[in-house]
């Protein structure tokens, strides 16, 4: 299993028929978790790389009735730098 992170800016807050609906994604093989962060009006979606792509879960938030604008990029953390030999 390949677990990857979306993270998915929406229009307006899901009514509660949405909010279901998008509950309901969550009986989709793949699909991990959910996680809103409303003053951002961004969606954290987790799922199974192996499984599912990014075009897919992003159809499958649509078809449940949220109002996707965008993907987000979200900035990876630098590498590590490198241990020197010891002397």
């Amino acid at each position: 299993m390949t677990t990857v992170d979306i993270l998915l800016r929406y229009a307006t807050h899901p009514t509660e028929a949405v909010t279901f609906a998008l509950a309901n994604t969550r009986e989709v093989y793949g699909i991990r978790r959910l996680c809103f962060d409303r003053e951002a009006r961004t969606l954290r979606v987790e799922y199974d790389a192996t499984r599912l792509n990014a075009a897919a879960v992003i159809q499958l938030m649509r078809s449940a009735g949220l109002q996707v604008i965008e993907e987000v990029q979200v900035a990876l953390p630098p590498p590590a730098p490198e241990a020197s030999p010891a002397a």
